[in-house]
């Protein structure tokens, strides 16, 4: 997730190569930002991403998270596994994954920098703005971007396959 400012609701989105899902922010029905708990990111889950999911070609995407609390309570990978079985990479799901790798994580090594940049560039000074700014900025990313994204993280994991997982002397992207 990208960090907001100190008191601020998280946003979420979810990417693949063809696109990304959101963003979409945590409000209460006053329309006010609220902090992320398990049943807050499970209604998002349902009532969001999946029926936003339904909407793509994405039958046999495979669905990786970080191990925050609400995202590795035991209904949200019990609703997870029944939503993508074995395709899902998270602290406590079929495929555990290290929270230390970020120099392999798409969204850690690229997207959220990149996003950040842009969404904070014309330092938004109101909620509302940044806001604004998330939108636009999630919206003018393109598939094309997220496919070379793609295509970094394949060879990033081709690097580490090959050097037996030793850690990576250098930032690797291809152009």
């Amino acid at each position: 997730m990208l960090a907001p400012p100190r008191g601020r609701a998280p946003q979420f989105e979810k990417h693949w190569a063809g696109g990304i899902i959101g963003p979409y922010f945590f409000k209460n029905d006053e329309g006010h930002n609220v902090t992320v708990n398990g049943d807050r990111y499970r209604a998002m889950i349902t009532n969001f991403f999946i029926p936003e999911l339904s909407n793509h070609d994405a039958q046999e995407l495979w669905f990786q998270q970080d191990g925050a609390t609400c995202h590795t309570a035991r209904a949200t990978i019990d609703l997870l596994k029944d939503t993508f079985g074995d395709r899902l990479i998270s602290r406590f799901g079929p495929v555990n994954w290290s929270p230390r790798s970020c120099d392999l994580i798409p969204l850690d090594y690229f997207l959220w920098g990149y996003v950040k940049s842009l969404v904070y560039a014309d330092k938004p000074q109101t909620l509302d703005h940044l806001e604004d700014n998330i939108r636009r900025v999630i919206a003018d990313i393109r598939p094309q971007m997220l496919e070379k994204v793609i295509e970094n993280w394949t060879f990033r994991l081709d690097y580490i396959r090959a050097s037996r997982g030793s850690p990576m002397p250098e930032i690797l992207f291809k152009m």
